[in-house]
């Protein structure tokens, strides 16, 4: 993830994988106040995954957001038990 060669924050090990620090926060593919799902479910999905073409690899989700709302995006709509 670097449009000029860098590599922002660096790295780290996620379980067995290895992550960039500079990661995606998708609070804002949720619902109004933040919560539940989108507005407009087709829209969130292509900012994830223009994202992941941009590079990124760490999404950083939270069961705050919804319960699994960002995370059933993440998997394009199959939930995850």
């Amino acid at each position: 993830m670097s449009g000029n060669g860098r590599d922002l924050g660096g790295s780290f090990a996620l379980g067995p994988w290895r992550v960039h620090r500079a990661g995606y926060g998708a609070m804002q593919l949720t619902g109004d106040g933040v919560f539940g799902p989108p507005r407009d479910r087709d829209e969130a999905l292509r900012v994830l995954r223009a994202a992941v073409v941009a590079g990124v690899d760490h999404i950083d989700t939270a069961q705050y957001y919804g319960a699994g709302t960002v995370n059933e995006q993440k998997t394009g709509g199959r939930r995850s038990e």
